[in-house]
C-alpha cells in the first residue's frame, strides 16, 4: 500500500509515522509512506499555495494550480491511487471505509488549512471527501493520520497478530466486548468467572453477550445496519425488557 500525503506542514507526521505500529510497518516496509511539502509544486518567490477568496471574506483559500500539479506528479508514481480530501464537509469516516480502502493500491490525501479549497479542486482532482466528524479541526493533518492509522490496521502483516482486527470495536458492526488481565482480583473488583473457567464456547457466548450489551447502552444506533443472528435479536429483546 503506497500512502502519500499533500501538506503545508508535513513535520507534522515526523512522529506518529516513526512510532509504535505505523512506524514498524514502515521499517519492515509494509508500507509505503511519503509525505510532501505542498509548497514544492507552488510558483513564485514566496512559493504561494494559498489566496483570497473571490467576492471577499475572512481567511485564505488553497489554490487549484499547485494541487493539479502536486496530483499529476504523484500519479505518474502512483497511477491507481485514490486521491482522498481530508474536510468537514465530508463523509463521516469509519470502519467499513477503512476496510475498503485498504483494498486499494495506493492512497493520496490532500490536507487544508485556512478556508478551505478552491472548488474546482473537488471538482476535478478528488475521488472520495472525508471528516471524522461534525466538528473543524485547524487543518487536515490530524484526520489524515487517523485514517492511515486505522485503513494500515487491516493491511497484511501490519497488526502482529492477524485476528486482532477482527475483534475490533466496529469489526462487526458492534462495540467491542469488555477486556480484561491479570489480577483476577483488583481492590474488590473480580474478572467474571466465565473467562477463568476455559470453557471457550461458554467465553464466546457471554463476549457476544457483552458486544450486544453494551452496544445497546451505547450505541443503539450500531443496531440497525449490524448483521444479527435470530440468537442475537432474541437476546437484544431480552437485554431491552431487562431496562424496563
Amino acid at each position: 500500500m503506497i500512502f502519500d500525503v499533500l501538506t503545508l506542514f508535513p513535520a507534522m507526521f515526523d512522529s506518529p509515522m516513526d512510532e509504535s505500529i505505523l512506524g514498524r510497518a514502515v521499517r519492515q516496509q509494509l508500507l509505503d509512506f511519503q509525505v510532501h511539502n505542498l509548497r514544492d509544486w507552488a510558483e513564485g518567490k514566496h512559493l504561494q499555495a494559498d489566496d483570497a477568496p473571490y467576492g471577499g471574506g475572512d481567511g485564505m483559500v488553497m489554490k487549484p494550480e499547485p494541487v493539479g500539479r502536486a496530483l499529476a506528479a504523484l500519479k505518474q508514481k502512483a497511477p491507481n491511487s485514490r486521491v482522498l480530501l481530508m474536510t468537514p464537509q465530508g463523509q463521516p469516516f469509519n470502519q467499513g471505509h477503512a476496510k475498503r480502502l485498504a483494498q486499494e493500491d495506493g492512497l493520496i490525501f490532500l490536507c487544508g488549512r485556512y478556508a478551505g479549497f478552491d472548488e474546482r479542486i473537488r471538482e476535478s482532482m478528488i475521488d472520495d471527501e472525508f471528516s471524522l466528524g461534525d466538528f473543524v479541526l485547524t487543518g487536515g493533518e490530524l484526520p489524515a493520520m487517523v485514517m492511515i492509522d486505522a485503513i494500515s490496521r487491516h493491511l497484511t502483516g501490519v497488526l502482529g497478530n492477524t485476528s486482532s482486527a477482527g475483534t475490533d470495536s466496529f469489526a462487526d458492526g458492534l462495540l467491542e466486548f469488555p477486556q480484561y488481565t491479570r489480577p483476577a482480583d483488583y481492590q474488590g473488583m473480580k474478572v467474571p468467572g466465565v473467562l477463568l473457567s476455559g470453557d471457550h464456547g461458554k467465553i464466546a457466548e457471554w463476549r457476544r453477550e457483552q458486544q450486544l450489551r453494551r452496544t445497546l447502552q451505547r450505541r443503539p444506533d450500531l443496531l440497525d445496519t449490524a448483521e444479527l443472528s435470530n440468537k442475537d435479536l432474541e437476546l437484544i429483546e431480552e437485554l431491552r425488557n431487562e431496562k424496563q
